[in-house]
Formats: structure tokens, C-alpha cells, sequence
């Protein structure tokens, strides 16, 4: 349940387990929302803000924190996480409580607004944090980096550039109902 003291997490949608989306196998979670408006973004199913699902974040960190014996960490994208300060809060600090998980976090403000903003709240909660809206003429499509102006956060010691090297560009997943997804960078675009 959802109260107004703790603020539901908009979800686009969840890939329990993926290997292009961050080192290790990863859960990904991509949020709802997002107006910074990036010309050639990979995800603008992401964008509109009453899209989604509405998920109680310590609900969600159970459920993440019970896998993780499968998995290294998690990997939040979207749309735009900082636009989701509050409930991202919630859920990280449960899982930096319940486990010892990584954390990596796209987004697409710059490093310098987000430490002036109430984004910097989530930093203590975060192992890498990649930063910089998408441009398109800049287009890089590998390490796990969209576009060559992207930087690398690395605010704990757990993983450095080396951990980003080998990270496949892209998989394709198919889920139980038959859905096929593209995660990581679209090879294409």
C-alpha cells in the first residue's frame, strides 16, 4: 500500500535479470517520466509521465533484496530517476539495509545539477552514476556509454572504467508471455 507519506515508484518496466545493462547480471529498472526532451533517446515509451505502474519502492526492494543470490546488483534508468527523488530514496536505502547490491544509476542531468538539486540525496545510495543527456550527434554506442559527453561517477570503490568494458551493447529478452525487449544500447539507432 501507498500512503502519502511514502510516495509510490512510476515503473516503465522491470528485467529481472540482464548482462548489458551495468557488470554482472542485473536486475534493471526503467522509471516513468521523463521531459528533458534527448533527440534520438533509445527509450521514449519512457517519457510520458501517466504511463506506468505505480509500485510501493520498500515492496519492490523486498522483492529485488530476496534475489540476491542471482544477481550483483541493480541498474535504474528510465525516463528519469531524479524526477523520482523521494521514492527512489526509499528504495534504496532498503536495499543498502537488506543487502549488499550495487547500485548503478543513468541519468540525464548534468553532475553539476544534480549535486544542486534534491538528486544529490540519492548519491550515498549509488556505486556509479552516469550522468549527461543523450546526444545524438555524439552517438558512442559502447562500455555501457550512449554518448561520447556521458561522465562516470564512480562514488564507492566497488567498480572502476575496466568493470564498464565488456559490457555486451545490447541483448534481446523474451518473457514468459512472449514479449520480446531490447536492453542495453539499440545497435541500430
Amino acid at each position: 500500500m501507498i500512503t502519502p507519506d511514502l510516495p509510490g515508484l512510476n515503473i516503465h518496466s522491470i528485467v529481472r535479470e540482464s548482462l548489458a545493462n551495468g557488470p554482472g547480471n542485473r536486475t534493471v529498472i526503467w522509471v516513468q517520466g521523463c521531459s528533458l526532451g534527448c533527440e534520438g533517446c533509445f527509450n521514449p515509451q519512457t517519457h510520458p509521465f501517466h504511463q506506468g505502474t505505480w509500485i510501493n519502492p520498500l515492496e519492490l526492494a523486498k522483492q529485488i533484496c530476496s534475489r540476491e543470490n542471482l544477481i550483483e546488483g541493480i541498474t535504474i534508468t528510465g525516463g528519469e530517476p531524479l524526477f523520482q527523488v523521494e521514492a527512489l530514496e526509499y528504495l534504496l536505502v532498503s536495499i543498502r539495509n537488506q543487502s549488499t547490491l550495487s547500485v548503478i544509476m543513468l541519468t540525464g542531468f548534468e553532475w553539476e545539477e544534480i549535486i544542486r538539486s534534491k538528486g544529490a540525496r540519492l548519491l550515498p545510495y549509488i556505486d556509479v552514476l552516469i550522468s549527461g543527456r543523450y546526444k545524438k550527434d555524439k552517438r558512442v554506442a559502447h562500455s555501457f556509454t550512449g554518448s561520447a559527453n556521458k561522465q562516470f561517477h564512480f562514488l564507492t570503490g566497488r567498480y572502476s572504467f575496466k568493470d564498464f568494458e565488456d559490457i555486451p551493447v545490447c541483448e534481446v529478452t523474451i518473457d514468459s508471455d512472449g514479449n520480446t525487449f531490447i536492453t542495453g544500447i539499440d545497435p541500430l539507432l
